[in-house]
């Protein structure tokens, strides 16, 4: 990790006091782990912010703030398969760029299943709206197909306009990014109204997509993601005084891009959204934070916030007058007489006790569908712990049994203590670090039925599909339960496991069954080099269940601790 990466993560809250109001320094990113393609909306004195999840259930993470500060999660809108069937989706389709919105006293959200990856890549876009930012969220209303990163424009003459790129499948890798077309929609009927018309064909940066329009002064602000969600990346800004056009491009191109800069802390910047606070503006803007320069983001794209004035003519452009965001940013708030000023969370430990009188954690996410209560898992069949019904493989694209929440942190600790007595060796289940089907690392319990049933715990790395054991199999002794262990430190992964004998409760008598595994190998720059084309998420710690036999097996969890090393 790069020093100013290192300052970047462990950088304190600087206050100062200014007028009535307070000044508070926050530090990017603001979601930091896997959340990407920030849509940002005001309503009141409400911020909300939703980013894409890709093949993650429930689809769409919403955070809610009052300052800019403090972020909490607030729902998933996607939380029924009647709006989104994923099973089957390719990895890194599925949900992509959701766009948030207000009006008419509903919020409003633009989303792109995305179901192919071929040249066609199949991208059906869907509203759908809420009276309340927490629901109910209506059933989807499908609109086009012409492309993905769909958006809603409402403007102050009482109409709206759907907007989203145009994919032209013709074309040769990126340039079948060819622009932005929009088109009236009616919100009553959910129709589309009049023609579609292509009003924009991006920069000369290329791979124009993520188009959002704002209006300020008269005019209409097209903001748009450029130049690919890599390194490459950066964010763009044309204005019209028609929706229709001609649009011209801002002098301050790109408006934000580090792409000149491989030293950055904050890489791959871009697909912006604005935000305002009275005079003041943000944006919040997708970044990685590779472990090294242009190296690998195992966290993949995470979302942060950044200044933004308007200049003399009325061109938006960062305020620090670079096309870098900032690492830290200022963020006025106000403070009631005698109170003290919002803090930013710094810290997304989590120590998880499973009860049957608590639902499951907003944190915890499973892959392209729900799990079934008492189907595919259980919080009463053995109060006090969580069990998991065997089910496919990680390889699967259809019902993995396996939670997983974000990587969050490049340095942290995650354990588990599990009961498992499995049969045969089709039957395993354990901790597992996780990017997507043909990417993880798998620390799994299971049993050698030819030799007595005797059970053993050892680590499998897939890597593109590429099958190891990265050690050997470790005997267990028989009935005992077993903390599962892994150590991420940076690009260093290890593993560890204790046995625990029947009475007894853990002391911390590890063994290491292996370390120095390549965090790496979990990251979207590693698995896009083997893939030829760019993927998404980001890495994820887990445990999950499998049974190749008969579905019949279960393993109980009694807790999962994920710890991060400040």
């Amino acid at each position: 990790m790069t020093d100013n990466t290192a300052l970047l993560l462990n950088s304190d809250q600087r206050v100062t006091r200014r007028g009535e109001k307070v000044n508070v320094t926050v530090t990017n990113p603001i979601l930091p782990g896997f959340h990407p393609d920030p849509s940002a909306v005001k309503v009141g004195n409400d911020y909300y912010i939703a980013t894409s999840t890709f093949e993650w259930w429930p689809g769409v993470e919403i955070y809610h703030s009052t300052d800019l500060v403090q972020w909490e999660w607030v729902c998933n809108p996607i939380s029924r398969t009647s709006q989104a069937d994923l099973a089957g989706n390719y990895n890194s389709g599925s949900i992509w760029a959701p766009h948030l919105s207000y009006a008419r006293g509903r919020f409003w959200l633009a989303y792109t299943d995305v179901k192919s990856a071929t040249k066609f890549k199949d991208t059906l876009n869907y509203v759908i709206s809420a009276p309340s930012i927490t629901g109910p969220w209506s059933e989807p209303t499908f609109v086009t197909a012409s492309g993905f990163d769909p958006s809603l424009f409402h403007d102050d003459d009482g109409t709206s306009w759907f907007i989203n790129m145009l994919f032209d499948w013709r074309g040769e890798d990126r340039d079948r990014f060819v622009g932005t077309v929009i088109q009236q929609i009616d919100l009553n009927t959910m129709t589309l109204v009049g023609k579609r018309a292509h009003i924009f064909k991006g920069t000369s940066l290329g791979v124009c997509e993520g188009p959002q329009i704002i209006k300020k002064d008269g005019w209409y602000y097209l903001i748009c993601a450029a130049g690919g969600t890599e390194y490459n990346h950066a964010a763009t800004v044309s204005r019209s005084r028609s929706l229709y056009g001609p649009w011209e491009e801002s002098p301050h191109t790109p408006l934000m891009s580090t792409r000149d800069d491989p030293a950055w802390p904050l890489q791959k910047t871009g697909h912006c959204s604005f935000i305002n606070n009275g005079d003041d503006w943000y944006a919040t803007f997708l970044c990685g934070r590779p472990l090294t320069p242009r190296g690998a983001c195992v966290l993949g794209r995470e979302t942060a916030i950044t200044r933004i004035r308007w200049d003399a003519e009325g061109w938006p452009m960062l305020e620090n007058g670079t096309t870098h965001p900032d690492l830290r940013t200022t963020i006025p708030v106000d403070v009631p007489t005698g109170g003290q000023p919002p803090k930013q969370r710094t810290d997304w430990s989590q120590y998880v006790a499973f009860s049957e009188n608590t639902p499951l954690p907003s944190t915890f996410k499973t892959l392209r569908m729900p799990l079934r209560e008492n189907v595919d898992y259980s919080l009463s069949a053995r109060p006090g712990w969580l069990r998991l019904y065997g089910g496919q493989s990680l390889s699967s694209l259809h019902r993995q049994t396996l939670f997983a929440r974000r990587w969050q942190s490049t340095r942290f600790d995650v354990e588990t203590l599990l009961d498992f007595q499995p049969d045969n060796f089709q039957q395993s289940a354990g901790l597992v670090l996780f990017y997507d089907t043909q990417h993880w690392m798998y620390e799994f319990v299971t049993a050698d039925d030819e030799q007595g049933t005797k059970r053993y715990v050892q680590v499998l790395v897939n890597d593109n599909d590429e099958f190891h054991f990265a050690c050997d199999p470790m005997p267990l002794p028989e009935g005992s339960d077993v903390r599962l262990r892994a150590r991420v430190r940076d690009e260093a992964i290890a593993f560890d496991v204790e046995v625990i004998a029947d009475g007894d409760v853990p002391e911390d008598r590890w063994t290491t069954l292996v370390q120095d595994l390549d965090s790496t190998i979990l990251s979207d720059e590693h698995i896009s080099q083997w893939r030829g084309r760019t993927v998404f998420t980001g890495a994820m710690a887990g445990i999950c269940a499998q049974d190749f036999d008969a579905h019949g097996s279960h393993a109980d969890f009694e807790s999962f601790n994920y710890h991060e090393l400040h």
